[in-house]
C-alpha cells in the first residue's frame, strides 16, 4: 500500500520530471541560431531537425502512448528518462547536422513514451480531494519546462564557456538524479492488466465517454499548439532578424515569455470551469496574436514582448480548459491513452507550424511569414469559439428535446415521499 507522503512525493516528482524533460526538448532552441553560423546550413535543414522531433514523437505517442496503463507508469518513465539521457549524450558530441537530427530523433522517442506516462501518473498520484491540481500541473509543468529549457541554454549560450554543450552537461545531470529518484520513489503496479502488446498498435483511441468532448477541443488544441511551434522555430530567428537583437538571451526569453506566462495561466485557471476557460482562452489567444503581429510590423520589441505575454495566457490557459473537458470523463487506467490522444493533434499542429514556417522563411521572408502563420493562429482560435458556442447550442437543443419527451412520457409524475397534492387538501 502506498503511504500518503510517498504518493505526495511520487506526485511532485513526476511533475518535476516533466518539467525537465520539456526543458530538454527546448534547449536546442537558442542554439539553433549557433549551429547555422557554426556549420553553414540554412532554413530548410533547420526545418528537418525541427520536424524529425515533432514526426517521431507523434509516432511514438501512437504506438506507446497508452502501455503504461497496462503495465505501469514506473517502467515506462524510467526507460523515457535513460532515453532522454542518451539523446542528450548525441548533442554534447554533435559535430554536424546528421548528429542534431539523430539527437532531436531520440528526443522525440523519449518525450513521447514519457508525456502519457508522466501525466498519467501525476494524475494517479494527485492529493485526494483537490481534482483540479492534477489538471493544472500536467499543463503547468510541461510549459514550465519549455520555458526554463529556452531561458537556461539562452543565458549559457551568451555568458558561460562552452556555449554548445554546457546546458547538456546541466540537464544530463539533472536527469540522471530523476532516474535514480523515480526508481525509488515512485509506486510500482500491484497487478499488470492484460493487452500490454496489443496496445502497441499505433492508435489514437479516444475513450468513448470523452470522445465528444475530445472533438469540441481538437480546434482549441491545434490553435494554441501551433503558436507554441511558430514561436519555438522562430523566435530566436525573429529577433535577429526582424527585431535587431544579436544576444541569445533574448532568444531565450523570446520563448520563455510565452511558455512562461503559459505555465502561470494554466496553473492558475485550473479550478475553473475548463468549457468556460477553454472559450475565453481562444479570445486571449487571438488577441495575443494581434499584438504580435502589430509588434512585427511596427518592429518594436517592447510591443512584441508584451503580445507574447498574452498568447502565453491563451495557450497556457486554453489547454488546461480543453484537457480539463475530457479528462473529467475518463476512468484511472484511461488516463495515459488519453493524455496521448490530446498530446497527438497538439503536436502534430506543433511540428507542422514550425515546418511549414521554416520551408516558407526562404522563399517569403521572416516578416511575411510571421504575419500569415499570426493570421491564421487568429483565424483557428476564433474558429474554435465558434466550435464551442456551436456545441453549446447543440446540448441546449437536446436537453430541451430530452425535457420534452420527459413530459410527454410522464404528465404526471408521482408525488415524492411526504408529499401531497393540492386537491388532497
Amino acid at each position: 500500500m502506498v503511504t500518503q507522503s510517498r504518493r505526495a512525493a511520487g506526485f511532485w516528482l513526476a511533475a518535476l520530471t516533466a518539467v525537465v524533460f520539456l526543458a530538454a526538448s527546448s534547449a536546442p532552441s537558442p542554439l539553433y541560431v549557433v549551429y547555422q553560423q557554426e556549420w553553414h546550413f540554412g532554413p530548410a535543414v533547420l526545418t528537418v531537425v525541427f520536424a524529425t522531433y515533432a514526426a517521431v514523437l507523434l509516432l511514438t505517442l501512437l504506438v506507446v502512448g497508452g502501455l503504461s496503463d497496462f503495465v505501469g507508469r514506473r517502467p515506462v518513465i524510467l526507460a523515457a528518462i535513460a532515453l532522454e539521457i542518451a539523446s542528450l549524450a548525441v548533442f554534447l558530441v554533435a559535430d554536424d547536422v546528421a548528429d542534431l537530427i539523430v539527437g532531436r530523433g531520440l528526443q522525440g522517442l523519449a518525450t513521447g513514451i514519457g508525456l502519457g506516462a508522466l501525466g498519467a501518473a501525476i494524475g494517479d498520484l494527485a492529493p485526494p480531494g483537490r481534482p483540479t491540481l492534477a489538471a493544472g500541473i500536467n499543463v503547468a509543468s510541461p510549459t514550465l519546462g519549455l520555458a526554463a529549457g529556452a531561458l537556461l541554454s539562452g543565458v549559457l549560450v551568451q555568458f558561460a564557456p562552452m556555449p554548445t554543450t554546457l546546458v547538456f552537461d546541466v540537464l544530463t545531470l539533472l536527469l540522471v538524479v530523476l532516474l535514480i529518484a523515480c526508481a525509488v520513489v515512485l509506486p510500482a503496479r500491484d497487478e499488470r492488466r492484460a493487452g500490454a502488446l496489443a496496445s502497441l498498435r499505433p492508435t489514437a483511441s479516444v475513450p468513448p465517454a470523452a470522445r465528444r468532448a475530445f472533438r469540441n477541443a481538437v480546434p482549441v488544441l491545434v490553435a494554441t499548439w501551433s503558436i507554441g511551434g511558430l514561436v519555438l522555430s522562430l523566435g530566436a530567428s525573429l529577433a535577429v532578424g526582424v527585431f535587431g537583437v544579436d544576444n541569445h538571451v533574448i532568444g531565450g526569453i523570446v520563448v520563455t515569455a510565452m511558455a512562461g506566462s503559459g505555465s502561470l495561466a494554466a496553473f492558475a485557471v485550473r479550478g475553473r470551469p475548463a468549457r468556460s476557460t477553454m472559450l475565453a482562452s481562444c479570445l486571449v489567444l487571438a488577441t495575443g496574436m494581434a499584438v504580435v503581429l502589430v509588434a512585427v510590423a511596427t518592429t518594436s520589441l517592447p510591443v512584441f514582448f508584451a503580445g507574447l505575454v498574452v498568447t502565453g495566457l491563451g495557450f497556457g490557459a486554453g489547454f488546461v480548459g480543453a484537457l480539463g473537458s475530457v479528462a473529467r470523463l475518463v476512468r484511472p487506467h484511461e488516463r495515459a491513452e488519453l493524455l496521448s490522444a490530446v498530446y497527438v493533434p497538439s503536436y502534430l499542429a506543433f511540428g507542422g507550424a514550425a515546418v511549414l514556417a521554416g520551408l516558407a522563411v526562404p522563399h517569403f521572408g521572416l516578416r511575411p511569414t510571421t504575419t500569415v502563420f499570426g493570421l491564421v493562429v487568429i483565424a483557428l482560435a476564433l474558429v474554435a469559439v465558434g466550435a464551442e458556442l456551436a456545441a453549446r447550442r447543440q446540448e441546449d437543443r437536446e436537453k430541451a428535446l430530452t425535457g420534452a419527451l420527459f413530459t410527454a412520457e410522464t404528465p404526471f409524475p408521482a408525488a415524492k415521499a411526504g408529499e401531497t397534492t393540492r386537491s388532497m387538501g
